[in-house]
């Protein structure tokens, strides 16, 4: 569990631009992800994404940080959200905000709410009112997210016992 208070997901500009192969990104995202314990992207998974349109085609079959950032959200989101609505989600976030500010105000929001879902406590900032629109979907979207982690968690220590 001190795993998952301090999770850290990689910000933006944290994130490979040199181009990752489709092996590779998986094996990325599903590192970050591993302490998390209950989701995983595949190889397959991508290629789907890439195919229906969610996510932007690989540059000579490289995928690079605008697409890797796509694909954690999606990774993370694909729990509480249809694909449908994820779509959705991306083309708000096209309208509203640039990828980079988006991205990085997932990764804060869903680090803080893992943390207060595990017992943790909120950053200030995470705390204060979300106000409407954009911001309150992503952010009951996160919320939602940490607790079905959380639960996942709670499930797999019970079947331990």
């Amino acid at each position: 569990m001190t795993e998952i208070n301090e999770f850290h997901m990689p910000r933006y500009q944290e994130l490979p631009d040199v181009g990752l192969y489709l092996e590779q990104t998986t094996k990325y995202i599903n590192g970050y992800l591993e302490p998390l314990g209950c989701m995983e992207i595949t190889t397959s998974m991508i290629s789907n994404y890439v195919k229906k349109g969610y996510v932007v085609s690989p540059v000579r079959k490289m995928y690079y940080r605008e697409q890797i950032a796509q694909l954690f959200f999606i990774t993370v989101a694909k729990n509480v959200l249809s694909m449908e609505n994820i779509g959705k989600m991306f083309a708000l976030q096209k309208r509203t905000y640039p990828i980079q500010v988006a991205f990085d105000y997932f990764c804060r929001e869903f680090e803080d709410k893992l943390c207060a879902v595990f017992g943790g406590a909120e950053t200030a900032d995470s705390a204060e009112s979300v106000g409407a629109g954009p911001k309150k979907m992503l952010h009951s979207g996160i919320t939602a997210m940490a607790h079905i982690i959380y639960l996942s968690h709670q499930f797999e220590t019970m079947d331990e016992l």
